[in-house]
């Protein structure tokens, strides 16, 4: 089956190096109120200055416990933050590079300014279930945001669109008229993700999209990304808490922890020689195959995840670190270079080395 509208199609492309989306220093703090006069009383800050980049082509893998601010990062990419807490708190820049060259910066833009730009960064949800509408067909679904971002189209061109899209996540055409409760959980995602293909976009942000499948059924989606990724060019930003997930599908890998990226590097250098303790310890939880699996050390940690309303001065880690020294609590951390493209929020590693 060829594209019905195949000018509004990406042509395959390799990973380039060039930016897609750049985050700087980006900040979302939730406010508290109480009180009679509805005082600030405390602020959840969520994200507390991360900065990386996402290149044409990539997949980016962000991970980090529940709670780290993996989900507000991916929101704030598309901006639907404000939509959902209209009194976050906002600060530093997520810039869109297009393909003629502009940078556009998506954080300051209204809804109504952000809508040209959405059809290019599009999200593939952590349920598949709560995500797609109960009472529309498949076929609706998947019409959803083309009605919206190309509405020019004809009603036959939009029916042809859709067939196209579900042959290429595996569906068929004869399941275009069901709805979601008809599908398994595979087959739902497989919904989701025709959903996000529709708009042709640059970007789409996965946030945990396999979580809740059964592990023979992630199998199957991952790599139908993957070769989703290899025929558009698409870049993704796969958010997930499982490092052996993250390892296969991605290119870079950036670990989170409450509210700050801790470690970045190429995804086969941060899996087998992780450096910051906090990567090493997410490693540690990943089960080996093999007892010689040429994995660093395991590092068991002891304490609680300290909560955002109230976080550590200096290196958030350091109340759960082994390593942890006195000038830890004075200032984050600086990033040192272990390696090409390999940077860990940490001057003590090698002590974890001895």
């Amino acid at each position: 089956m060829t594209s019905p509208d195949s000018t509004t199609l990406a042509s395959p492309r390799r990973e380039d190096r060039r930016p897609l989306i750049e985050v700087k220093d980006l900040k979302v703090h939730f406010p508290i109120y109480a009180g009679v006069f509805q005082r600030k009383v405390a602020t959840v800050k969520a994200v507390d200055g991360v900065s990386f980049v996402i290149r044409r082509g990539e997949t980016l893998g962000l991970v980090g416990e529940s709670g780290c601010g993996k989900t507000t990062v991916g929101r704030a990419l598309i901006n639907i933050t404000k939509v959902m807490s209209p009194n976050v708190e906002l600060s530093g820049q997520v810039l869109y590079h297009t393909e003629d060259g502009r940078v556009v910066d998506l954080l300051p833009l209204s809804k109504g300014e952000m809508r040209q730009w959405r059809s290019k960064i599009q999200m593939i949800f952590q349920d598949p279930y709560s995500s797609l509408n109960p009472r529309m067909t498949v076929a609706q679904i998947i019409e959803e945001p083309l009605r919206i971002h190309r509405p020019e189209m004809k009603r036959n061109e939009l029916r042809e669109r859709v067939l196209w899209l579900m042959n290429k996540v595996g569906m068929r055409p004869e399941q275009a008229s069901r709805y979601p409760h008809e599908f398994s959980g595979g087959q739902r995602q497989r919904v989701g993700i025709a959903r996000a293909l529709a708009t042709n976009p640059d970007l789409i942000i996965c946030d945990e999209p396999v979580s809740a499948l059964d592990v023979s059924i992630q199998a199957q989606v991952i790599n139908l990304m993957m070769d989703l990724q290899e025929e558009f060019g698409l870049s993704f930003l796969f958010i997930a808490h499982d490092l052996s997930v993250v390892e296969h599908i991605s290119s870079r890998i950036a670990v989170m922890y409450l509210g700050h990226i801790v470690e970045e590097g190429e995804s086969e250098s941060v899996y087998f020689e992780p450096k910051h303790p906090y990567s090493r310890a997410l490693l540690s939880a990943v089960p080996q195959a093999t007892i010689d699996s040429g994995r660093a050390a395991r590092t068991i940690l002891t304490g609680n995840v300290p909560t955002p309303l109230s976080k550590p001065s200096g290196c958030p880690f350091r109340t759960r670190c082994p390593i942890v020294r006195p000038d830890c609590a004075e200032r984050f951390p600086p990033f040192i270079s272990y390696g090409p493209e390999h940077y860990a929020a940490c001057p003590y590693v090698e002590d974890l080395e001895k």
